[in-house]
C-alpha cells in the first residue's frame, strides 16, 4: 500500500492527535520529497503572536519522517525508526501558512539497504526548510534518523 498525503493525514488523526489538532497536514509526498503545511492559529500560537516552535518542529519532523516511513514500507521489512538528534534555527516570526519541505528521500535508501545487509543500526541526517507565504525562510531543522532491523 503506497503512502499518500491522505493516508498520512489519517495517521496523524489517530496516532499523533496533537499535531492534527494544531493543523499540521501533509500536502504532498513522493519518493524523494515531502511537503507539510501548518497555519498559524490560536491553538498553535506563542505569546509573541507567532507559531510556537514545537508546532514547527512537529511539521518539520513529519516532512522527514513520512519519507522514512515510505521507504521502510517499500522495503517490505520490519524496520524501526527513531529521531536520534535534532537541531533547529529560527530566522523569522512564523505567521500565516508555513510550509515545510524535505527533499532528502534519497538519503534513506542506502541506510535501509545497509541495515538489511548487516543487521546493524544506521543513521542519516535530513533537513526540512520552513517558508512562509511570501517564500521567506522562517526556520530550518535537521533531524538525525536512526533505522534498525527489528528482531
Amino acid at each position: 500500500m503506497k503512502l499518500t498525503a491522505s493516508k498520512l493525514n489519517s495517521f496523524l488523526f489517530f496516532k499523533l492527535p496533537s499535531a492534527f489538532l494544531c493543523g499540521v497536514r501533509v500536502k504532498a509526498i513522493d519518493g524523494n520529497r515531502c511537503v507539510v503545511s501548518v497555519k498559524h492559529r490560536w491553538i498553535n500560537q506563542n505569546p509573541f503572536q507567532s507559531m510556537y516552535f514545537a508546532v514547527q518542529a512537529m511539521a518539520a519532523e513529519l516532512s522527514t519522517g513520512a519519507l522514512v516511513m515510505n521507504k521502510i514500507q517499500e522495503s517490505g521489512r520490519k524496520i524501526s525508526m527513531l529521531v536520534a538528534h535534532n537541531k533547529s534555527s529560527f530566522t523569522k516570526k512564523a505567521t500565516g501558512r508555513i510550509t515545510f519541505s524535505c527533499d532528502d528521500g534519497h538519503k534513506i535508501e542506502e541506510a535501509i539497504k545497509q541495515t538489511l545487509t548487516d543487521g546493524e543500526g544506521q543513521t542519516f541526517c535530513m533537513k526540512s526548510i520552513g517558508t512562509d507565504e511570501k517564500g521567506d525562510q522562517v526556520s530550518e531543522m535537521d533531524f538525525e534518523w536512526s533505522v534498525r532491523l527489528k528482531k
